[in-house]
């Protein structure tokens, strides 16, 4: 999930974001983060099955908010009692 979160952070639309905000953010994760194994696949997300070991990673570490911009997953709204929001979204609860 780490290879994948920097893998993103590293795409063209995060292009205008720090590179050492970026880093700062990857290694306070690091740090806090809960390591949890992906274990089972729930075959949930049969048009992108890669989305399953965000699944499956959240459901074992028992998650209680996914945070995503990927359409599939945002597409379950919920999976298992972890609900699957936008950062706007997560933004917003973190706010109130």
């Amino acid at each position: 999930m780490l290879a994948e979160l920097v893998d993103v952070l590293s795409r063209e639309k995060f292009v205008g974001v720090d590179e050492r905000q970026t880093k700062l953010y990857l290694s306070i994760l690091v740090r806090k983060a809960f390591m949890a194994n992906a274990g089972r696949s729930f075959g949930t997300v049969p048009d992108d099955p890669d989305d399953d070991v965000v699944l499956s990673t959240a459901y074992a570490g028992k998650a209680s908010h996914i945070v995503s911009g990927d359409r599939h997953l945002l597409n379950i709204g919920q999976f298992r009692g972890i609900r699957i929001v936008t950062v706007n979204e997560m933004l917003g609860l973190l706010r109130r």
